[in-house]
């Protein structure tokens, strides 16, 4: 591993480290104010012998005197002068083994001089302790150098230092203790978050996902609170880092295949709850903002979600229509969003998957194929359940989702895998729900956003009179000159989808008696200097041999001034589009 792996890691789990430091320091705080504090008391012993006259005796008995001081140092230990010295005090409840374990005797190398050290919880019974076995020393190093015919002792020792009260105890040492808990924890905290990650199978990195499914990443989602709420993003007004995440996909869905670029897209994942239905909502939405009619298929009969997050009816759908109890025309429903209309799942059948593996489902996506720029499928899970493999056999293919964190590399090879055994194409991978390491890129977007939405302001306020009657006009009527057998026969027509005008012809409204809220002020707010994406496939090969003409990005001027020309559409029916009024 390099630093920047190290760096990466202590980016995604600081957490761990800082729970394991602050742990870490309590407990060495703790530790601190539960010891019971030790007083220090100290004297310093002299050790000597008798001089001589010639420097060669006084030589000879300085080395006499250090290697005293070395076996004074265990006696100054033991339990016969600790025994001496309660004796002396007179303290009956204390042993002469517990206060051998409170004396220490160090000495200097090559010097003669002995410090002595006795630790108690009180100081002036350190300092008694001290100095009382300090003088039952210098009595017992007599007695034990004195020769027993009553001569000189060979060597002596005198009390040079006698100890004083210790003011301040020598432990617990609170500083010290909760820098040395501040150092392990950190230490700790960082191996624990290393070897965190190294057993962390889950998929983090676009590397990991194209590494198992052999495709690459269409698109990385961060995650947004937002859409715990609504799931379902307003592209027209929004400028958070999952809305550009959306339009960055729709950019990467058309170089796919430049010659053939899918139109019917299965959206799945490995297990529930890895974000696929709200990925297939707004993939719909951000297909359907730049001018391409979509129809978002629910195809999940399981757990159907996709009318709940768009508020579309869900009586009936797509199990009755491949059950033959209706007709595609019958449950289509259109969304309040431009463009974009949803097949909804319907009732839940006994047999979700004899149903979408029927022939009938083949035809059913053809159907919808010939009426819409895109299908886009929303499959089950794909470990589960068998549903999804299903689908993409007859669609042009699947986008894969992994939800970071969550989302193992073992799921998703076994995912992966399902396609691969029924020969279903993996047209490319989704990385979801991603953290967001820094608002920067958001940042950006939205300043430069409301830096364009200020700089806007003056001049639609210059162009007023031309705006107001634009925004409040009313919804396009049929024209008054219409015959009125046609106009009997378009009231009458039944509803089949969006249907694409002639070559030359401005886009119409639907029928009247198709059944959806008539379109609000909002619907003729256009954003200014927006280019569409190119036709996905050439006009030949898509509409036969009408002719196709790529949109056109219109300025804030043209658009008050002139009406929008869409992309002309392909007819429902071969009789030819419904006219009507330009918008």
């Amino acid at each position: 591993m390099e630093v920047h792996d190290y760096l990466r890691i202590l980016q995604a789990r600081w957490k761990i480290v800082a729970v394991t430091t602050v742990v870490a320091v309590l407990a060495a705080l703790g530790a601190s104010l539960l010891t019971t504090p030790q007083y220090e008391a100290k004297t310093r012993l002299f050790v000597s012998t008798s001089s001589g006259a010639s420097v060669q005796e006084i030589y000879q008995g300085n080395l006499f005197s250090q290697q005293r001081v070395t076996s004074y140092t265990e006696l100054l230990e033991g339990t016969t002068l600790a025994q001496r010295t309660l004796d002396k005090l007179g303290l009956g409840e204390m042993s002469a083994v517990d206060l051998a374990g409170k004396v220490t005797a160090s000495s200097t190398p090559d010097t003669v001089l002995i410090d002595t050290a006795v630790t108690d919880e009180s100081p002036e019974r350190a300092r008694d302790l001290a100095n009382a076995l300090s003088d039952e020393f210098v009595v017992m190093a007599r007695e034990l150098e004195t020769p027993e015919d009553g001569g000189p002792p060979t060597a002596r020792v005198v009390v040079e230092q006698y100890a004083a009260t210790p003011s301040a105890p020598v432990t617990p040492k609170t500083t010290r203790n909760v820098a040395l808990g501040l150092a392990v924890g950190v230490l700790l905290g960082i191996a624990l978050a290393v070897l965190r990650d190294r057993l962390d199978n889950t998929i983090k990195d676009r590397n990991a996902v194209e590494e198992l499914a052999g495709t690459g990443v269409v698109g990385v989602i961060p995650l947004e609170k937002a859409r715990q709420e609504e799931p379902a993003i307003v592209f027209a007004d929004a400028n958070s880092g999952d809305a550009e995440a959306y339009r960055e996909m729709r950019t990467n869905l058309q170089f796919l295949e430049v010659d053939n670029p899918p139109r019917a897209i299965v959206i799945t994942s490995s297990l529930p709850g890895e974000g696929k239905t709200t990925t297939a909502v707004n993939l719909a939405l951000v297909l359907a903002e730049a001018g391409h009619s979509v129809v978002l298929v629910e195809a999940d009969l399981r757990r159907p979600r996709v009318t709940k997050y768009l508020g579309t009816l869900g009586d009936a759908g797509l199990s009755n229509v491949l059950a033959h109890t209706a007709a595609l025309e019958d449950v289509l429903q259109p969304t309040r969003f431009d463009g974009m209309w949803v097949l909804a799942a319907g009732g839940l059948p006994p047999n979700p998957s004899e149903l979408l593996g029927s022939a009938h489902a083949r035809e059913v996506i053809e159907d919808l194929r010939s009426r819409f720029d895109y299908v886009i499928i929303d499959a089950p899970p794909l470990l589960p359940v068998t549903d999804a493999a299903i689908l993409t056999n007859i669609a042009d293919g699947a986008l894969l989702i992994a939800r970071y964190g969550k989302t193992t590399r073992e799921q998703f090879a076994r995912a992966v895998g399902n396609l691969r055994a029924v020969n279903a194409p993996v047209l490319g991978t989704i990385l979801a729900l991603t953290p967001t390491k820094g608002r920067g890129t958001a940042y950006e977007y939205r300043y430069y956003y409301s830096s364009d939405k200020d700089g806007a302001a003056p001049a639609a306020a210059q162009t007023s009179t031309p705006a107001t009657q634009r925004v409040g006009a009313p919804a396009p009527t049929a024209p008054a000159a219409q015959p009125a057998a046609q106009a009997q026969t378009t009231a009458s027509a039944p509803v089949e989808g969006p249907a694409r005008p002639q070559n030359g012809q401005h886009h119409v409204e639907p029928p009247a008696t198709q059944a959806h809220p008539a379109p609000s002020n909002d619907a003729y707010h256009y954003r200014a200097a927006e280019q569409f994406p190119p036709a996905p496939q050439p006009a030949s090969e898509r509409y036969g041999s009408e002719p196709y003409q790529a949109p056109q990005a219109y300025s804030a001027a043209e658009l008050l001034s002139r009406p929008v020309v869409h992309a002309p559409r392909r007819p429902v029916n071969d009789s030819g589009s419904e006219s009507g009024e330009e918008r």
